[in-house]
């Protein structure tokens, strides 16, 4: 789940939710610190948007926040055009 700030488009961070028998574990990472009022809103919205429309029964919401920045986002797909490139730059160092 990306998050947007309710008065604009802004992107605020990321969230990753995993669901466990007995509670909710989650990791917002935002890209810009929140005051603590602005950021217990988003937990609460959070929960109410996402956690509880689960329908998942839980004795807790517990909640990890980082603040970082985005540095890139890499797959399966990025890593084999990279091996490629790879063996490129190996063939031109041969000759």
């Amino acid at each position: 789940m990306q998050g947007n700030s309710l008065q604009n488009s802004t992107r605020l961070g990321t969230i990753d939710i995993h669901f466990t028998t007995t509670a909710v574990h989650g990791t917002l990472i935002l890209e810009r610190e929140l005051e603590e009022a602005e950021l217990t809103k988003l937990i609460e919205q959070i929960d109410e948007d996402l956690v509880l429309s689960a329908d998942m029964p839980r004795d807790d919401f517990l909640v990890s926040v980082y603040v970082g920045r985005d540095v890139g986002f890499y797959s399966d797909e990025y890593f084999a055009g990279e091996s490629g490139r790879e063996a490129d730059l190996s063939d031109e160092d041969e000759v």
